[in-house]
């Protein structure tokens, strides 16, 4: 078994209330979850309006299926024109780490 977390650091464009934040972050994570069947949450700077932290993470038998899909929801997220994309860290645990 493998996992593999994605961590999206951003910076959101016009943006000026939390209000506003919400409706560009939702739909960020709804089509992540719905594209490409991960779990998704934003996860930090919530109290900030044009930051926003989003977390990623997938579970999944095979490490190169578990790479593939990581890689395209990173392309995905640096994608988007709504958003910049100012950091992405990744983790991968396979079943011999510790």
């Amino acid at each position: 078994m493998y996992t593999g977390t994605l961590s999206f650091d951003l910076l959101l464009g016009d943006v000026h209330s939390l209000k506003q934040k919400r409706s560009v972050v939702r739909p960020i994570v709804a089509e992540l979850q719905r594209k490409y069947a991960v779990s998704v949450a934003e996860v930090g700077a919530q109290d900030l309006h044009r930051r926003a932290e989003i977390g990623l993470a997938l579970v999944s038998g095979d490490a190169g299926h578990l790479t593939e899909i990581l890689d395209r929801c990173e392309r995905w997220v640096a994608a988007r024109p709504e958003v910049e994309l100012l950091s992405v860290r990744r983790r991968v645990h396979g079943e011999h780490d510790e």
